[in-house]
């Protein structure tokens, strides 16, 4: 059967920079703060999502991407950088 994967096998390919944007907010805020900004932004995740994004466990939708841009204020392009 076929998954839908990345080429490293994960499930998402935002997910490290979701991470890496996260940290260099500043101040930098917790998975738990972020879950909480998108939850203001409508999408309805907690701080567990966030850490299952983070390490490519958990797909990600584009209703989500963009919520998270806007939240680091960046465009979704950028979130989908592949390194």
């Amino acid at each position: 059967m076929f998954k839908n994967k990345s080429v490293n096998g994960k499930n998402n390919i935002c997910g490290e920079n979701v991470y890496e944007f996260r940290k260099k907010m500043v101040p930098k805020i917790s998975q738990r703060i972020l879950a909480e900004k998108l939850q203001l932004e409508g999408i309805d995740v907690d701080k567990n999502a966030i850490q299952r994004i983070e390490c490519g466990k958990r797909f990600v939708t584009d209703i989500e991407i963009i919520a998270l841009a806007k939240i680091f204020g960046i465009s979704a392009d950028e979130l989908l950088k592949q390194k």
